[in-house]
Parts: structure tokens; sequence; C-alpha cells
């Protein structure tokens, strides 16, 4: 079993501090596990409102949380969002004997009824799939290709991981989207979603994708934003300064599991990935993603101008300003780029990841760092 302290660690403590808190994230990547490292599944204070047993317990939802005490954990509460008022009474009782732990795949309903019900008393904590810093350096390239969920990273082959991912896809489609209340038909999300696959690392222009498709702009934006909040896809908002320069105003797209793009580029190996004409987009992906693991900023952009100069993460951290460079290369250099996104955006430090083994500088504040540094 992969160790996940820093994860585990950081629930821990929110626990502790919280009356409410959110574990949230994509299905399938070890929410439930983790849960139950703090209160076993057949406990009196367990429920599965996938399990018809928890949901015949919790007809009466009052009287069946009011009365227990110590940690209550509520698995897949996106199914009941109308137990958010309840929580928020329940968790402002004094003395408050009990703390609740809530999870979720971070639907539109689940985002807004939390936010509405339970401001200022509830935190979150994202759970992703599995970083570079748990499974350790000397599996980054299984990690890169068959992206971060358990099941997929763990499967005995690369045809096993191919078969589990597809299956994932099939799955959150044709019922975890219908489940949540989503009212998208499964042919045409995963039409777009492939068709998504293309810009992962762009910019993306939703006119041009609804042409495309026949619908309209307006169509195709409520798409994405649907795989954003389900934790598929990362909408990387541009970052303005007033320079006197046409910047890019337009997301950036990201698919934040490397191995799920891989499935929808029909992308099933180290070989097909290493020759295939979007390995540089793909590499960037999953550099770009564990950066923000490993840093986790408060805020992260990118920023690009129209005269080509452009850095793939802009974040701050401790009022500072980071920039980040993802070089799918064996020994990058110091780019005209690189010295205007220093100047333009007054950056403190300029990090440029790569995959190789060597750190070393390439100018004041400028750094190369390699992938595994960040493990």
């Amino acid at each position: 079993m992969i160790g996940r302290a820093s994860a585990y660690g950081a629930l821990e403590t929110a626990i502790r501090r919280s009356r409410v808190v959110a574990l949230l994230g994509p299905r399938q990547c070890g929410k439930t596990t983790m849960a139950r490292q703090f209160v076993a599944p057949d406990s009196i204070n367990y429920f599965d409102l996938e399990d018809p047993a928890s949901l015949s317990r919790l007809a009466e939802p009052q009287l069946a949380l009011e009365r227990l005490e110590g940690l209550v954990v509520i698995d897949e509460i996106q199914r009941q969002p109308e137990l958010f008022p309840l929580l928020r009474v329940l968790a402002d009782r004094q003395p408050n004997p009990a703390r609740f732990l809530v999870l979720g795949s971070a639907t539109p309903e689940l985002l807004r009824q939390s936010s509405e019900s339970l401001a200022g008393r509830m935190e979150t904590i994202e759970l992703s799939g599995f970083t570079l810093s748990e499974v350790g350096v000397g599996h980054h390239e299984a990690l890169w290709l068959r992206g971060g969920f358990p099941l997929s990273f763990l499967a005995e082959s690369d045809a096993d991981s191919a078969a589990w991912r597809n299956g994932f896809i099939s799955t959150f489609l044709e019922r975890d989207l219908p489940a949540s209340g989503v009212a998208v038909s499964p042919l045409a999300m995963r039409r777009f979603w492939t068709m998504l696959a293309h810009y992962h690392g762009q910019t993306w222009n939703a006119a041009e994708i609804a042409a495309a498709m026949g619908v309209s702009a307006t169509t195709t934006r409520r798409y994405v934003d649907l795989l954003s909040h389900t934790f598929m896809i990362r909408q990387l908002q541009p970052w303005h300064e007033n320079l006197g320069k046409r910047q890019v105003k337009a997301p950036k797209i990201y698919f934040r599991d490397s191995g799920l793009f891989h499935s929808l580029a029909h992308i099933k190996t180290q070989k097909e990935l290493l020759t295939h004409p979007k390995v540089g987009a793909s590499w960037e992906g999953y550099a770009v993603e564990e950066a923000i693991r490993h840093f986790r900023p408060e805020q992260e952009y990118f920023w690009a101008t129209h005269n080509r100069a452009e850095l793939d993460l802009l974040i701050f951290m401790d009022g500072r300003k980071i920039g980040i460079e993802c070089k799918r290369q064996d020994a990058p250099k110091l780019t005209p780029s690189m010295r205007i996104a220093m100047e333009d955006l007054k950056l403190d430090e300029l990090h440029v990841i790569y995959p190789g083994r060597k750190a070393y500088p390439l100018a004041d504040a400028i750094r190369v760092l390699p992938l595994e540094s960040l493990a």
C-alpha cells in the first residue's frame, strides 16, 4: 500500500480544528480509503450514501445524526445535498459532541450547497490521485503514463491500466454525471471531452469547438465548467499586468490526470506516448499538476502576451511571485521569454522544471530544477 502521509496529516489537522471538513476530489482517487483510517466502515458513525443500509439509517437524518459523538463520516454527500443545512445546525451546537467529515466529488450542486449552508464552518481539503512524492521518483514514468488514480497506477500491466481508465470514463459519463443531476448526453460529453484533449496545454476557444460540435459556445462553456467542477480538467486562468501589452485573456486547459488524457488521446504505452505529437503538451500538463501539488500555492495562473512571451505557471505564496516553466528538454537554456517574464511580472524567482537529474542556475533568481526534486 502506498503511503499518503502528507495528505493524511493535512486531513488530521483539519479535523482537529474545524467542526466540518470536506474531503473533495474525483471519484476513485482514495477519499474513502483515507476516511476509513479515521472511522471504520462498520461503525455507527460511518454513512455511505451509495449503501442502501446507510440510506435507510438516514431516513430521519436529524434523529440519526444528532445523537452521535466523535467523528462522523458521510461519504458521497453530493447524493443528498439537503443534509448541508442540517450539518450547519449540528455544527453550531454548544457544547458540540461531534465533528463531521464529508466526502464528495465536488459537483456544482455540492459546491453551491456547501458555500451557502456552511460558510465559515467548513474547511476543505482536496485529494488528488497519487503524486510523485507518494509513488517515488523511480516510478515517475508509470505515473506519467497511467496517471494517479490508484487502481490505474497499481494495475498489473499498461493494458490493464488502460482498460480501467476506459471503464472509469464510461462510468463517469453514463452514471456519475446523471446521478449528480447533470442533464448532458453521455455521447455528447464524450465527444466534447475527446475534442478537448486537442487543447491540452493550450488556451481554448469555445466558439471553435462549438462549431465543430454543432452546438453553441455557451453549451461548450457549460461542458468545460462541468469537467472542472468534477476535477477532470483544470482551467488555468490568465494573469493580467498593466503593461501596455496585449495579453492573452482565455483560460488554458489541462487534464488534471495524465492517464485520462492519454486514454482520450488513444495513447496506451510508453512507446506510443514518446512518439505522439502531443508528448510535449502531455509532459507539461503532468509537470504543472505536480508543481501545484508540491508548492500548494494560494493562487495559480498562467501568463502570456500576443508577442509570444509566456509563463506556464504563475503562483503566489506568502506574498511572493514565483514563475514556473515546464520544459521537456535535455538541458533548458535561458530564453528571451524568461527574461521578459522576470522583468514584466517582477518575479521573485523563476523555476524551470525539466526531466533531467541535475539542478543548475541560468541567471539571477532563475534556476533549472529536475521534476524529481518535487518529490
